[in-house]
């Protein structure tokens, strides 16, 4: 869900060029929302139908229902989730009650690290780590592609060394 190119994004009192998150990340997580309702769901239903009677067994209900409200909740989540490079700096706005928006200086970056662990690159996705000197406005960006995450990665770097070195 790209709203325009990072080059735009450094135009003096423009608008910033916000990116989302592929949808790569929303299937994951909803993914595994419907596996652990699938184990919570059998043992709230097995272990009382089972232990305490047959009509117990409707305790298989609850997980099902709370992962019905869940399913909405990952989508408002991940709706919420955006990016954009600017000249100066990275902007990341996130949450749908609280948002949440940070800004991290390019001149202040240490690290800029790509994890990916193993559901991540199942569904071919990776997450990037920003670190700075203080460690509130560490940042991260979960869910993007591996190649999108890399360009991030080396263009962040890139100008973070750049700024960081009239310091």
């Amino acid at each position: 869900m790209e709203t325009g190119s990072p080059e735009g994004a450094g135009i003096p009192g423009g608008e910033p060029v916000w990116r989302g998150l592929p949808p790569g990340l929303l299937r994951m997580r909803r993914l595994l929302l419907v596996v652990w309702t699938g184990v919570l769901a059998a043992a709230a239903g097995l272990l009382p139908g089972l232990l305490v009677g047959p009509v117990w067994a409707a305790c298989a209900l609850l997980p099902v229902a709370f992962a019905a409200w869940c399913w909405a909740l990952l989508g408002r989540n991940w709706r919420s989730w955006r990016y954009a490079e600017r000249a100066d700096d990275l902007l990341i706005s996130r949450g749908v009650l609280w948002r949440e928006e940070t800004v991290v200086p390019y001149g202040r970056m240490q690290l800029v690290e790509v994890t990916s662990g193993p559901v991540e690159r199942r569904f071919g996705l990776a997450t990037v780590q920003l670190h700075t000197a203080a460690a509130a406005t560490d940042a991260t960006i979960p869910g993007l592609d591996p190649a999108e995450a890399e360009r991030l990665r080396d263009r962040l770097t890139e100008l973070g060394e750049a700024r960081s070195a009239g310091l």
